[in-house]
């Protein structure tokens, strides 16, 4: 197996999850507690964690907010939760999500570039779009329509387009202030008593239709030079999203053939939109249940599901069953050309240490996984470079992202 992460979540990504846990049910508001569990997934050798995040309350319903009280609310910023982690984990790279329809490009550029200097170079992104309508009530600085995913309107469709158009644009600005600094732009000379080359700093200058940012950042280049961008998706116009901005891509297949096609539809989108960053690596999600036998892990799953009152739903494919039946089924998925996995333990207090544990240890043995960190920052534990500076490429001028149809980048001469 190339590459393995792993999505934590305080309790787990079954709704009841926190009602059988061995944890204190406020451990989700605790340092602590993930501190315990990304040094149990570091344990593993785990490329990454991603952690959760959003403008609203969490909700069973994905468009609109519940007023279920039996299941968990309330969660704290993933940028700091990783900010916290950073300094006590080693190899692991720390994956917050931050949102591309409610937070501020310059806000977030700064906040994963300060991720990736107290990291030691393990930062990443995992952009996200949000178009809940209460979401947006809950900023007051704009409006969107109610929708539903199983009645999506032509209109909805448009405000879909909109929020992943603005993503593209988030993600490419907030690349371009990463390059506002060159890497050599901080002298430190206290002889010449010359702390800062300002000819290498450059102004982003970019109005689009969303928002406009000037620059330059007032963070230095990041020690990646740019953190990998994270990007989960389910359909055309998201993997349209994550090949023009994304480095790796998540994915919901079902089994290996639908795997197979998602794989072919992401590249073709790369090819769609002439995609000019490496190609994606694919990633495929799953939730997992694991057990010594899957007649348990089911029955664990099943009683889940009882102490929530429905069966447990997901965008991904979910799967209660052994180590070993696992280890054999990502095997199989990886040779239709997914890179790696991001696994979501149903429990986390049983099923990450069965990740850990169980898992990678039978994946090391089939030689299909890693037997220690390769690289020292989550670019090259993925196998990507680290990139050149773009003002640099550009001999050194200030330039604009390149505008998408109807935008209109200001002129920085």
């Amino acid at each position: 197996m190339s590459h393995l992460a792993v999505a934590l979540d305080p309790f787990g990504w079954h709704p009841a999850a926190w009602r059988r846990s061995t944890f204190d049910p406020t451990a989700g508001l605790r340092a602590d507690h993930w501190v315990r569990l990304a040094r149990q997934a570091q344990s593993g050798l785990l490329d990454f964690v991603t952690f959760e995040d959003a403008p609203g309350l969490q909700s069973s319903r994905y468009e609109a907010v519940d007023t279920r009280t039996d299941q968990v609310r309330g969660r704290l910023d993933a940028v700091l939760v990783a900010a916290r982690l950073a300094p006590l984990t080693q190899g692991l790279g720390l994956v917050p999500t931050a949102s591309t329809t409610f937070a501020e490009p310059f806000h977030v550029s700064t906040a994963i570039a300060t991720l990736d200097f107290v990291s030691d170079g393990r930062a990443g992104w995992r952009p996200q779009v949000h178009g809940r309508a209460e979401d947006a009530r809950l900023f007051g600085l704009r409006s969107l329509p109610p929708w539903s995913p199983s009645a999506l309107t032509p209109e909805t469709q448009a405000v879909i387009r909109s929020l992943f158009a603005e993503a593209q644009d988030v993600v490419e600005v907030v690349r371009w202030l990463w390059d506002s600094w060159e890497d050599d732009a901080v002298i430190r000379d206290p002889g010449t008593g010359r702390f800062l080359d300002r000819d290498r700093l450059h102004h982003v200058d970019f109005t689009g239709e969303y928002f406009s940012v000037k620059g330059p950042s007032i963070t230095p280049r990041p020690p990646q030079g740019q953190p990998p961008v994270i990007a989960l998706a389910h359909a055309r116009v998201p993997y349209e999203f994550a090949a023009r901005s994304a480095d790796v891509v998540l994915v919901t297949p079902a089994d290996t053939e639908d795997a197979a096609r998602i794989v072919a539809e992401v590249r073709a989108a790369e090819a769609d939109v002439g995609r000019s960053l490496p190609p994606l690596l694919v990633f495929a999600d799953l939730l997992t249940f694991l057990d010594t036998d899957s007649g348990t892990a089911e029955a664990r799953r099943a009683e889940l599901d009882e102490l929530d009152g429905q069966p447990l739903s997901s965008d991904a494919a979910i799967r209660a069953t052994t180590a070993t039946q696992l280890a054999e089924e990502l095997e199989a998925w990886e040779r239709t050309g997914i890179a790696g996995f991001r696994l979501r333990p149903g429990e986390v207090a049983v099923d990450l240490s069965r990740i850990t544990d169980q898992l990678v240890p039978l994946l090391q043995s089939r030689g299909t996984f890693r037997r220690s960190y390769t690289g020292s920052t989550l670019r090259e534990q993925l196998g990507l470079t680290r990139p050149a500076n773009r003002y640099v490429v550009l001999g050194g001028a200030a330039r604009t992202p390149s505008p998408r149809p109807g935008q209109t980048p200001e002129d920085p001469s």
